[in-house]
């Protein structure tokens, strides 16, 4: 009888890489698609953005385990709660340093008091999701004593799995076998590996470790850490001989490889961003009122049969001069479709920012003559203007594109933004132009709002 090799994928924790919200769910698509058993999201940096890519997210993955980190401090374990509140099978990982060094310069905890915070960390999350994974970074420098009891610790507050990160990747395969098999005799629930790949050993440590008794590997698609299709092809050309199997779809394995690799090239270089976002949409003044259709479908419009005529006028204005790309497309969209009464105006607007200060937001709008402010904090001026807007609208829409570029030159510019809103599975697209970048965005979200409310008034 085989063994199941469970795969935990970390592709959207990689560090350097930024990706847009857009990538981040195109990558989780794909994993889910490839039928990896954990999806794994970084810990909660920018709580507006985060939380509703994890809640997006949570709508399409419902075979995999999605799993956010935490740690930190109790806030960490709030924040990934809350971004797994929609989550068909949610995981709160608890990563924390157990070794000297770790413990004393990044927890800034004695041993002891790391202990107790391991325990109380598992019983906080264990209170908000039912699947609680303790993850030991820095392993295999601790002290031996200490990761015992931590490994106890976590389990016995009720962690229902376990990882060993080898974060420091000066461990050979055969001795990294070794230490894992000292934890794995002594633990009753599933046990993990994160191997760092800086030596190119991980998958020599990972599969070794897999052969000592672990059930699950963490990888990533071109990241510090095991590779996932190097690792998978050790299991699919070795595991008959040594008792290994996977879920992982693995016909599919390489097409999804490619893709990942190619979202990863464009986060990495804007420029390749807009080339290859053109290169999959390019229109001309040639293409029919069907094709137009059909491009504007793709971008996740649904228009009336009166917009879709707008549009397509519109496109044909602009194609005369250029060609229409999905950026180009979407300000046409929003500029001319779905034009509505205003049932929000904007009257005025105070925002704050800076490096030493949160950044805040007080928006006034009128609605049917009386006037009804906002005020709201958020990860900087553009999230804090979004939040007061939606604390006086009484409702969070997703957000499912942001886009802001310069109209015309000079230091008095006239900057536009495009904000794409998803309500009830449609998309509604605002655009805004102002010299103040921030006043164009709240500009157009507010257009984005007026048109959801204005269809929901007539349906």
């Amino acid at each position: 009888m085989s063994k199941q090799i469970r795969i935990a994928d970390a592709t959207l924790c990689r560090e350097n890489t930024s990706f847009s919200f857009k990538e981040k769910l195109e990558i989780a698509r794909q994993l889910e698609r490839l039928n990896v058993d954990v999806i794994e999201i970084p810990e909660i940096a920018n709580v507006r953005a985060d939380i509703l890519f994890a809640r997006t997210a949570s709508s399409f993955v419902k075979s995999a385990v999605l799993s956010v980190a935490a740690g930190s401090d109790a806030k960490s374990i709030e924040n990934a709660a809350a971004a797994l509140s929609a989550a068909a099978r949610p995981r709160i990982r608890i990563e924390v340093p157990v070794s000297t060094v770790g413990m004393e310069y990044i927890a800034h905890r004695k041993p002891q008091k790391m202990l107790e915070w391991i325990a109380e960390a598992v019983k906080l999350a264990l209170s908000k999701v039912p699947d609680v994974e303790f993850c030991a970074v820095d392993a295999t420098r601790a002290e031996p004593e200490f990761l015992a009891e931590a490994v106890r610790a976590a389990v016995e507050a009720g962690a229902v799995a376990v990882s060993l990160c080898d974060s420091a990747a000066e461990i050979l395969p055969d001795a990294f076998a070794e230490f894992v098999d000292t934890v794995v005799r002594d633990v009753k629930v599933p046990v993990g590996v994160r191997c760092e790949n800086r030596n190119g050993l991980a998958c020599a440590c990972a599969i070794l470790a897999a052969r000592r008794g672990v059930t699950v590997v963490k990888t990533c698609v071109d990241g510090a850490i095991v590779p996932l299709d190097t690792f998978a092809g050790i299991l699919r050309e070795c595991g008959d001989r040594y008792g290994f199997s996977t879920a992982l779809r693995l016909t599919e394995l390489q097409r999804t490889v490619k893709q990942i690799r190619r979202i990863s090239e464009i986060a990495n270089d804007p420029a390749t961003a807009v080339h290859a976002e053109n290169e999959q949409l390019i229109l001309s003044e040639t293409d029919s009122l069907s094709a137009v259709v059909a491009a504007v479908t793709r971008l996740g419009y649904d228009l009336s049969e009166e917009d879709q005529k707008k549009v397509y006028e519109e496109f044909l204005r602009t194609a005369a001069k250029k060609t229409v790309g999905a950026r180009e497309l979407d300000a046409i969209v929003a500029g001319t479709a779905l034009q509505v009464p205003s049932t929000y105006q904007l009257v005025n607007y105070v925002v704050n920012s800076g490096n030493v200060i949160s950044s805040s937001a007080q928006i006034t709008l009128t609605r049917d003559g009386k006037q009804l402010s906002g005020v709201s904090i958020g990860d900087g001026p553009i999230a804090a203007s979004f939040s007061a807007i939606e604390q006086i609208v009484g409702h969070r829409y997703e957000l499912d594109d942001f886009q802001i570029q310069s109209v015309t030159e000079g230091r008095e510019a006239l900057g536009s933004a495009l904000v794409r809103l998803r309500c009830d599975g449609r998309v509604y697209a605002g655009n805004g132009i102002s010299t103040d970048i921030i006043g164009a965005s709240i500009r157009a979200y507010l257009s984005a709002v007026n048109k959801i409310i204005y269809e929901e008034e007539q349906s």
